[in-house]
Order: C-alpha cells, then structure tokens, then sequence
C-alpha cells in the first residue's frame, strides 16, 4: 500500500501560491460515470486494437509514418527483428523511464504494451494481402484513413482510464518532475524519436508531419462523442462512496500577485490536466 503522506502532487506546487485550490488526494481504480468494469475493458482492448490497425495503415501506406513507429522501423531494418518484437523492446525500455519519474504502471499500460506487440505484424500482414501496392492515392488515403482511426482509438483507451500507455507516461512524468509545458516535452520527445529513426532508416513523410498536427485535433473530437467518453478525458472519476481524502496545506499569507507566481500557477495547471487525461494511473506515486 502506498504511503500517501510523501506522494508528491499537483498539491505540492500549487501550496506555495496564495490562493491556490486544494486538490483531493486521488482514488485508485475508481470508477468512470456511465462505465461499468466490462465496458472498461472492452473499450480498453478494441481502442488498442484500432490503435494498432491505425499504425500498420500508416506504416503501409509509405508516406511517413507515426513518430515512434519511425523509430521502431529503424530498429527493425537496423536490427532485423521483427516490428512487434521491437515495438515490445522499446516499450519496456522506455517503462524503465518511469522509475525515477516514480510513475505507476495501471492496467492499461501493461495492455498497451502486450496487445500492441501482438496485434501488429497480423496487422501489417493483413493490409499487406488486402491491399498489397496502394499507389500513392492509395496511401495517402491510407495515411489520412489511419491518422483519424489513431485519434478516436486514443480517445476510446485513455477515455477509460486504465492508465496511459509507456510512451504516455513518460511525457506525463516528465511534464509533472519538470514543470515545463505538455506541448514541449511531447515535442521535444517526438522530434528526438524521428531524428533517431530517420538516421537508422525509419520512414519520415508528410504524414509524419500530418500526424503531429492533426492527431490531437482528432483526440479531442472524439473525446466530445458522449458514448465513447462520458465524462470527457479530462473528467474526474465517479464518486466510489468514500470522502475524498484532502492533504492539509498550511494556510499561506497572501502576497501580491507577480510574474513568477501567475507562471507557476499556469504550470500547475498544466500538469493537472496533463495527468487528468490519463485517469488515476497517470498520476505519480
């Protein structure tokens, strides 16, 4: 059981502003509004399922492929092993990370990782007989068709709230240990992860670059889709019946509002919602 007395949180940086809100300390694995634990799951499986087809589309289509899977079809032609064996690899190399961000695996992160390493090669394989040469019509259709399909499968598995997926959480954590802004760690990440497979011979594109500006456009589309996400990915837990527990912060006199304090305001806020949208896993230990 985790000692709650030394989690550090979203409470620890706001304590030092006057008038800074109190957050409630979070409750593990509480339910999501208009979820129940089978719906959950399912939810949780076919968004990684389509999570996963929507990568194999753009891999296939051959016009630039998602940030990551640069990397991993680097590896691939540098290594020789196989997609799913290095998408497996990296994805529990990058879980490593976690530790001195002290994140916590949930559920979903481990579902993340054996689904995903799984489903990919059948994936490939399958467009690969179905459409084995699509042009370049044919990928670009591929590539829009599999930026969209990423964007509603991102919604569906984090709209649950299982826990973020290992690449997730690392922007997560370092977003929370760094104060800096969701928008620059996530870049900094991806540009570092494409500059890397391009130099092992990944495939970069215009969807690449497609991806990086259209997908969270799409995320947040989707996570407006009442029956997909009830609650919105930002949305708290439904209430499990117990108090929420509130770390006591010791009153702060108030002083007169400067710069540095409206900044460290808008990180905290910027980490909370960057760990909100990843449900009660995303959060540190």
């Amino acid at each position: 059981m985790t000692d709650t007395s030394t989690t550090p949180s979203v409470t620890a940086v706001l304590a030092p502003v006057a008038g800074a809100p109190v957050v409630a300390a979070p409750v593990a694995a509480a339910p999501v509004a208009d979820l129940g634990p089978v719906r959950r799951g399912a939810q949780l499986v076919l968004g990684l399922l389509a999570f996963t087809v929507s990568m194999a589309m753009l891999v296939h289509a051959g016009q630039g492929s998602m940030p990551w899977d640069v990397l991993h079809q680097g590896l691939v032609r540098t290594t020789g092993w196989s997609f799913g064996l290095v998408v497996a690899l990296t994805s529990v190399l990058v879980l490593t990370a976690w530790v001195p961000l002290r994140q916590r695996p949930g559920i979903g992160t481990v579902a993340n990782i054996v689904i995903i390493s799984l489903a990919i090669e059948p994936s490939l394989s399958a467009l690969e007989t179905l459409w084995p040469q699509p042009g370049t019509i044919g990928g670009v259709l591929l590539a829009l068709g599999g930026i969209v399909l990423n964007g509603v499968a991102t919604a569906a598995y984090v709209g649950v709230r299982l826990g973020p997926g290992p690449r997730d959480g690392l922007m997560t954590g370092l977003v929370a240990r760094t104060g800096w802004s969701v928008r620059a760690i996530k870049t900094g990440i991806e540009v570092g992860v494409v500059a890397l497979g391009w130099v092992l011979g990944g495939t970069v594109g215009w969807a690449t670059v497609a991806f990086a500006l259209g997908v969270g456009v799409v995320v947040q589309a989707a996570a407006r889709w009442q029956r997909l996400v009830p609650g919105g990915l930002g949305a708290r837990p439904a209430s499990t019946g117990r108090p929420s527990v509130r770390p006591s912060v010791r009153p702060v006199a108030a002083v007169p509002s400067s710069g540095g304090e409206a900044r460290l305001r808008r990180r905290a806020r910027e980490i909370a919602r960057a760990l909100d949208s990843f449900g009660e896993h995303g959060r540190t230990l």
